[in-house]
């Protein structure tokens, strides 16, 4: 039975302030969402007639040699519907994509457990917006363009850099949320209605954590889901005892864990939408992509080791760092609140960022993690000290991968970045075993919009 060509894109991400304390409930991060989208485009997949098959196609045409080919199949007692990769097509990737692979077999075991008849062959389409990924050897206007929104990156996908914009939390939710779309009856996915959005939020965490083989904070999906917000993270024990994919009882237990009905594992996660959620009208978020990337599991890891270690040292910077963060919130509120501002207005937030990044500098310290390596905060020093910047950070996790600045909202500030970062260069050896490359605008900006059904007619080109 032939179903309806879907599409559906999730947003990046750029958590402003709460990297590391968003991994602690009694903690939160302020996360933006942005306009640089992962798209994912479902359609049944065409055979020939009397011909039967059990197969799902995924492709990433951006990227040579993505295409995944699974077969799936119902599992045993309750167990879900289990993804094989088939190998040896010629054009197929031989490598395994986990988030992918997870994603897809979530989707279809919760698809199936909502109606089983509806599944059947698929060709799915990935498409992500340029911004993801850094293509330093492509020369482009600086300005945004919907004509060349998808790039050719011409190389293998675990060749490409990526700009950590959270590419497998948009992903996942958009795949999960467009395979389930794709194949159940029309009422269970409506992306549009705050009620319906959490189940494909919690779908999706759960999908990504079992692609991750962590229970992670899952700021950067509830982002993907819902867009920006203040996020407080869910208890580790929701999805704990979740189990694999063809386990015993596994698919009554995701639908379960999607639909949030067993009250002995209740969401409790915290998304404000209302508070400090945008970013104040005359100030614009933009990014500086420094083509290389970090390596956050590792970080992760040995911040909270020592976190751990010494919490002489931890708990209170944590603690200061929290506050520093609900300034940051409040100021963005009260600029949000104005209806005009004036450069002298930014001074506060000015100031509360400063502090931030002295405490963010103070943990890479105490923790010998680089969270802002000397090379970023020369970056960044050196964008803020050009008319119209009022702050930057290193996001998230920090390291190397792009910095986020607030600049006024006015095109000879644009302007005057653009050119400062084109003439640019490195001159600091950073240490800690990493270098960074050429130093680029992004032409991604703040967004509320979470996960949203898309016209697939804007892939012209990419459908083959």
């Amino acid at each position: 039975m032939d179903r309806p060509s879907i599409a559906f894109s999730a947003p990046g991400k750029v958590l402003l302030a709460g990297g590391y304390l968003v991994l602690d409930r009694d903690y939160t991060g302020l996360v933006f969402g942005l306009d640089a989208r992962i798209h994912v485009h479902v359609q049944t997949l065409q055979t020939s007639p009397g011909l039967t098959l059990s197969e799902i196609i995924v492709k990433s045409p951006q990227f040579r040699d993505a295409e995944w080919r699974y077969g799936y199949r119902e599992t045993e007692e309750y167990g879900g519907i289990e993804v094989t990769q088939l190998k040896g097509h010629s054009t197929s990737s031989q490598s395994r994509n986990r988030f992918v692979e997870t994603a897809l077999a979530y989707a279809l075991t919760y698809a199936s457990a909502v109606d089983y008849t509806r599944i059947g062959p698929a060709s799915i389409t990935i498409l992500a917006d340029k911004d993801y990924y850094s293509h330093s050897g492509y020369s482009e206007n600086h300005i945004p363009s919907t004509l060349n929104r998808f790039l050719d990156f011409n190389i293998p996908l675990h060749q490409a850099h990526k700009t950590g914009l959270g590419s497998s939390a948009a992903l996942v939710t958009a795949f999960t949320t467009a395979v389930v779309a794709h194949y159940a009856p029309l009422e269970v996915v409506d992306a549009s209605s705050m009620q319906e959005k959490s189940r494909l939020h919690n779908l999706a965490q759960a999908a990504h954590c079992a692609a991750q083989g962590k229970i992670g904070s899952g700021f950067d999906v509830a982002a993907a889901a819902y867009g920006s917000c203040i996020y407080k993270r869910f208890s580790p024990s929701i999805l704990e005892g979740l189990g694999d994919v063809g386990s015993k009882g596994f698919s009554t237990r995701l639908k379960s864990i999607v639909e949030d009905t067993d009250s002995s594992k209740k969401w409790d996660t915290i998304v404000d939408k209302k508070f400090a959620a945008t970013v104040p009208k005359g100030l614009r978020l933009v990014m500086c992509d420094v083509d290389c990337g970090s390596e956050t599991v590792g970080m992760v890891k040995q911040v909270l080791s020592w976190r751990k270690t010494k919490p002489e040292e931890s708990v209170p910077l944590w603690e200061t760092l929290q506050k520093g963060n609900e300034d940051l919130a409040l100021e963005l509120h009260k600029l949000t609140s104005k209806p005009a501002c004036q450069p002298e207005d930014y001074e506060g937030l000015r100031a509360v960022i400063l502090t931030i990044r002295s405490l963010i500098r103070e943990m890479s310290t105490q923790s010998g993690v680089p969270v802002e390596p000397e090379v970023q905060t020369n970056l960044i020093n050196a964008c803020c000290r050009l008319p119209g910047v009022v702050g930057g950070v290193v996001p998230g996790a920090g390291g190397y991968d792009a910095v986020v600045l607030l600049i006024e909202d006015r095109s000879t500030v644009i302007d005057e970045l653009h050119q400062f970062l084109e003439d640019y260069r490195i001159d600091v050896d950073q240490g800690h075993g990493g270098t960074i490359g050429k130093v680029r605008l992004l032409g991604v900006k703040q967004e509320d919009l979470g996960v949203q059904a898309e016209d697939w007619t804007i892939y012209d080109g990419w459908l083959k």
